[in-house]
């Protein structure tokens, strides 16, 4: 069901791995939330530095951290690919990243040359690793997935984000000219939502949503071609953007279509599925295609209207786009991998997966995440709902935090005390 050659113990990272970087995301989401209390509406000028701090906080201290926990447990599941050492090298990621996220929001608050050096190396240093490694390994496959193509692609992405911080971290710090600190923005940005974060969910999704939800495969012009498309479609209005920047309306209209009909089309493989029952993960998909269906939409009304409220949007669809996504995948990757590693281990107590994470509770948490995104609209015209917004984000990844640490202290509490099959042999 995991992958062609199935998934053995061996393969698979150790369920700490995962379980920390998932946790340390859930912490920089409650951070956000605090941010989100003391900073309030002005997070919705998207040139003001609040913005600019709960920006990064949201992409690299949350979306990062759980796509990070997420390519070092979904790469030997959809591509195959076997990381070796993953506790040394998620050591080497993880502390310097954390470090360096820290640094970066630190450097922004203080308009700080030597932070932003600082910054720059262990984010710079950190995330590069692990990319290059993962790159590394992928390339090496003798026989390519559409999953497994395009993971190639935003991880591709994603370097080029960081070489483009790199540059305008460079030129905060002093050591550049930065004469085209403006357009390396523009393409920075634009590489890391569209290139990075919608490419990984994109990629995974060819194989995630045939098979959990048992639909019908995506076409094979899409799986095969849309991720490509993307890239090269960034990377060439990268080029042409440094000497005409009003290119970006063109490209960002023709970006928003096609991920436009990569959401309709998965939403009706949704609707496709073999097994009848719904759970909460089908609901944050849907949530998170339909969010992504009006951030693309909103998008491109910005090319029409000067209305704050149409550019604020869009990011906020986008970001119930990335986070519903990611609480699906959260919700489906923390209980299996608590009875997988545990039952491969030869415990016959170890527990189902809804026993782990009960579907209530998960429903409940698709509630909470609704309602922040409601209240975050709502903030747009009504200033005080940003106070609950704010409310709404700790509790979200508070919660989502406790279940981490409740699925770790039950894999702990089995491996204490469960019993384990015994092998007689004659």
């Amino acid at each position: 069901m995991f992958s062609q050659n199935g998934l053995s113990l061996d393969q698979a990272p150790p369920i700490s791995v995962v379980f920390r970087f998932f946790l340390s995301g859930a912490l920089f989401g409650i951070l956000a939330g605090i941010l989100i209390l003391f900073f309030q509406t002005v997070i919705f000028d998207a040139h003001s530095m609040k913005a600019v701090i709960l920006t990064h906080t949201l992409t690299l201290g949350v979306m990062l951290s759980f796509m990070f926990a997420a390519l070092f447990q979904m790469l030997p599941v959809i591509a195959g690919v076997t990381l070796t050492s993953p506790i040394k090298k998620a050591n080497l990621v993880q502390y310097p990243f954390v470090l360096g996220v820290t640094a970066l929001l630190l450097a922004f608050n203080f308009s700080s040359p030597w932070l932003f050096t600082v910054a720059s190396l262990l984010l710079g240093g950190s995330i590069l690793f692990i990319t290059i490694i993962m790159l590394s390994n992928l390339v090496k496959l003798p026989n390519q997935s559409s999953s497994s193509r395009g993971m190639l692609t935003a991880l591709a992405s994603l370097a080029i984000v960081v070489l483009l911080a790199l540059y305008m971290t460079g030129t905060l710090s002093g050591l550049f000219e930065g004469s085209y600190y403006t357009q390396i923005k523009t393409a920075h940005y634009s590489f890391g939502l569209f290139g990075w974060i919608a490419l990984l969910i994109i990629s995974i999704s060819f194989q995630v949503i045939e098979m959990f939800y048992v639909t019908p495969p995506y076409p094979k012009l899409v799986s095969k071609y849309l991720p490509l498309t993307l890239l090269t479609l960034l990377v060439i209005t990268t080029i042409t953007g440094l000497f005409n920047p009003n290119i970006w309306a063109v490209s960002n209209t023709l970006l928003a279509l096609l991920l436009i009909g990569y959401a309709l089309l998965t939403l009706k493989r949704l609707t496709q599925r073999k097994r009848p029952l719904t759970d909460a993960t089908v609901w944050f998909w849907r949530l998170g295609l339909s969010s992504l269906i009006l951030s693309m939409l909103t998008l491109v009304m910005t090319n029409f209207t000067e209305l704050s409220w149409v550019k604020s949007s869009t990011y906020l669809f986008f970001a119930s786009f990335a986070l519903s996504i990611v609480f699906a995948m959260f919700y489906k990757i923390v209980p299996f991998l608590t009875w997988f590693h545990l039952n491969s281990q030869g415990y016959f107590t170890a527990p189902m997966m809804h026993e782990v994470i009960h579907p209530k509770t998960a429903m409940k948490h698709l509630y909470i995440h609704l309602a922040t995104l409601v209240t975050f609209i709502l903030s747009l015209f009504i200033n005080l709902f940003i106070f609950l917004a704010g409310v709404l984000t700790i509790l979200s990844f508070g919660w989502m935090a406790w279940q981490i640490i409740h699925a770790w202290r039950l894999y702990k509490h089995i491996q204490e005390t469960g019993e384990k099959f015994e092998m007689n042999i004659a």
